[in-house]
């Protein structure tokens, strides 16, 4: 373990083995920090915070940070940051604004300068946030989702898996899985193919899911129940990835981008 003399480190915390922490680095009352977790300079990692194995914060990184939601009560809240993440410079993250919830970050995530996650956020695995990604507090974000830089997504929408948000869009609501979305307000563009492929999606999941995608994004005669009742007479509605898109569409609150 290499600790910097300068770090501030509660007596209430617990450090990994093969720990480096570094330069001004703070980390408050109640943080757990996993094993071979490196902070670069000036990372601060406030109270309640639980961080997995092998993550890596670099300077001016904000983890655990009090909730902006102005419900919050001042009681105990919690932040849950799994294992193998990347926070680069001035990533902010911040705790619940409730007791009973957490703010949640899966494993192998990558988050770019200015990105930030808020309150009750849950973000899956293998994620990526560009520069000044922002979500809201209450937002899902799917395992293999990319959300671009300077994009912004308003509170309680989710994003489904393998999805991916373009450059500055504004998202307003939920991000069909395994589509591509962009513009302010945003629109469904196309087909994550690229991304499907480099994923090792096999044919057969792509042929269903382009079928998928032309009976709800682009067949403009029906409205679209007509058209989710029409996908689900097809054969192609049979395939694991369309069920899963089907079923992500079914759950939706804030309607479907399109």
């Amino acid at each position: 373990m290499a600790i910097h003399p300068t770090a501030v480190i509660s007596p209430k915390a617990e450090i990994g083995e093969h720990c480096e922490i570094g330069p001004f680095c703070v980390i408050g009352d109640g943080v757990t920090l996993g094993d071979h977790a490196r902070l670069h300079s000036h990372v601060v990692i406030e109270r309640n915070t639980r961080i997995g194995t092998h993550c890596e914060a670099f300077p001016f990184a904000a983890l655990g940070g009090k909730t902006q939601d102005l419900k919050y009560e001042s009681e105990p809240t919690f932040l849950e940051i799994g294992n193998h993440n990347t926070f680069r410079e001035n990533v902010t993250v911040h705790r619940s604004t409730r007791a009973d919830t957490v703010t949640r970050i899966g494993d192998h995530n990558l988050f770019l300068c200015y990105a930030h996650v808020a309150h009750e956020c849950q973000v899956g695995n293998h994620t990526i946030f560009s520069n000044n990604a922002t979500i809201a507090g209450h937002v899902t974000v799917e395992d293999h989702a990319i959300i671009s830089g300077l994009a912004a997504i308003h509170q309680f929408c989710r994003v489904g898996q393998h999805a991916m948000v373009g450059g500055l869009a504004r998202i307003i609501s939920d991000v069909a899985p395994f589509t591509i979305v962009e513009g302010s307000p945003a629109h469904t563009r196309s087909l994550n193919l690229v991304g499907l492929q480099r994923r090792g999606f096999s044919e057969e999941d792509i042929r269903s899911l382009k079928t998928a995608y032309k009976h709800l994004f682009l067949k403009k005669e029906l409205n679209f129940e007509q058209q989710l009742l029409k996908l689900g007479e097809h054969e192609h509605a049979a395939n694991p990835q369309v069920q899963a898109l089907l079923e992500f569409i079914g759950k939706t609150q804030r309607g479907i981008t399109r």
